[in-house]
């Protein structure tokens, strides 16, 4: 059978074109389909967006619903230089004076100069157990104690030290002890005598009680280098006391291992940089509940943007955005407003509303924040502007927690915005699913179109062919005749 190469060719008529525009004709329902699969997915998209809105608002009230904001406190200290104070939650506002009268310091101990850091000195195992120098006095021209006593540290267990021939040198030794983290940092510093090189120790932790005792097993010249026990043979050298912090809060004598005092003041660490004195106070951090109340405004206004850029029309396109006239909105937005317009319980004296620390609603919906009024509000009412938007565990009270909770209604499982997402989802499937179907039958249809209009080239084709033969019989008939 003959065979068409291209539509129109056998006919001579334009079937592809034809073709074309029943195809166009026949694919109006899958135009019509997936132009409600672009509304759906933009109403969808914007659903979206409404949430992420929704949880910016949520973040901002579970700020405001935690007790522990409203109970912050903030410390302040006349002279920085001399020391630094952070209060916790636990602090309590107050005023005090104190006096740094000797900072914390970690013991050092210095060997005895060595002519080379890489000549061998010995083996043996060297331990370093801490603890506290007794009694005695210290001579300062020697660095060592007369008459002392020690006591160790029982919490901290001392790290033998292994010494051989792989690091027996006086750099070994350094490195031995800084890799062993016994609790004590080694270096050598050279003096520039004849014999320069000096191994240090120092301890890693400040305080009485880090001062070090060190014992040597093995090489008698290990030992004559190391040995050293304040209340025995002392052969290294004091060069810097271990001590702790003294000072006083309100004429009460404190004393700190650490240059970081804790609890001294309930609440509040201390961070001790030179001797001095520094008035410290101790407040309530307003500055923080009202930046939180500020970001809640500012996050409802945020919500309130979103929600008319995804309910505007224009009047020159006659289009509107993906949520215009959308119920689900509409709800959620007046839920919000009554929540916040909702007086909270509570006596006579309490905080009910959110006018009275300076937040009102205007006409167009949004917040505003008197500055003036709030703070106002916060530095004389702290405890009520705290019980207007939180409350305690069990409670519901609270614009904080209210709003929380109906952010979570609302986009739970169940909840307006779930379920409204959820249908555009179910929908978009339902779409796609005719879609497919939609577009099989159009094909399909199309493809008989094509089949027919081959058959019909098939047969103009022949039917040209048999006219041409004929029309060429003719003509030689008639000249066979003359």
């Amino acid at each position: 059978m003959a065979s068409i190469s291209s539509l129109g060719v056998g006919s001579n008529l334009d079937l592809s074109t034809l073709l074309t525009q029943l195809q166009t004709a026949e694919s109006q329902p899958l135009v019509a389909l997936q132009q409600r699969q672009v509304s759906y997915t933009s109403k969808l998209s914007a659903y979206g967006t409404l949430q992420s809105s929704l949880g910016t608002l949520q973040a901002a009230a579970k700020k405001l619903s935690d007790p522990a904001l409203f109970q912050g406190v903030k410390a302040a200290s006349s002279a920085a230089d001399v020391l630094t104070a952070a209060a916790g939650g636990t602090a309590a506002a107050g005023t005090y004076a104190v006096e740094v009268t000797q900072l914390a310091q970690s013991q050092s101990l210095v060997a005895a100069g060595q002519a080379s850091t890489t000549t061998a000195v010995g083996s043996g195992t060297i331990t370093i157990d801490f603890g506290t120098v007794t009694g005695g006095t210290l001579d300062a021209a020697t660095g060592t104690y007369m008459g002392a006593g020690f006591a160790p540290d029982t919490a901290r267990t001392a790290v033998p030290i292994t010494i051989d021939g792989s690091n027996n040198t006086l750099a070994g030794i350094r490195d031995a002890i800084n890799a062993a983290k016994a609790g004590v940092s080694a270096s050598i510093v050279n003096d520039g005598s004849g014999t320069p090189n000096r191994l240090v120790l120092t301890s890693s932790q400040t305080g009485e009680t880090s001062s070090m005792r060190v014992s040597v097993a093995g090489d008698a010249a290990l030992q004559n280098l190391l040995n050293n026990d304040p209340a025995g043979t002392q052969n290294l050298r004091q060069t810097v006391a271990g001590q702790n912090a003294k000072l006083t809060v309100n004429g009460i004598a404190v004393t700190s291992a650490s240059n970081t005092v804790k609890e001294a003041i309930q609440g509040t660490t201390l961070t001790l940089l030179k001797t001095g004195t520094s008035n410290l106070s101790t407040q309530a951090d307003t500055a923080a509940v009202e930046s939180a109340i500020n970001d809640f405004v500012k996050a409802y206004n945020s919500l309130q943007a979103t929600a008319n850029t995804l309910t505007t029309y224009d009047q020159d396109s006659k289009t509107g955005a993906a949520l215009v006239g959308d119920s689900t909105l509409r709800n959620l937005q007046t839920r919000i407003r009554q929540a916040l317009t909702t007086p909270q319980a509570g006596g006579p004296n309490d905080m009910k509303v959110l006018s009275e620390i300076g937040v009102a609603f205007q006409k167009d919906g949004t917040m505003a924040v008197d500055s003036a009024k709030l703070k106002s509000a916060l530095a004389s009412n702290l405890a009520g502007v705290s019980g207007l938007f939180a409350s305690a565990t069990g409670s519901t009270a609270g614009y904080g927690k209210q709003l929380s909770a109906l952010v979570d209604n609302l986009t739970s499982t169940g909840g307006a915005l779930k379920v409204a997402s959820d249908g555009m989802t179910a929908s978009l499937k339902q779409l796609d699913e005719q879609y497919a179907d939609m577009k099989t039958r159009v094909d399909a249809k199309v493809e008989r179109y094509r089949a027919q209009f081959t058959q019909l080239d098939l047969l103009m084709s022949q039917m040209n062919s048999t006219s041409n033969y004929l029309t060429q019989q003719f003509a030689s008939m008639q000249n066979s005749s003359k």
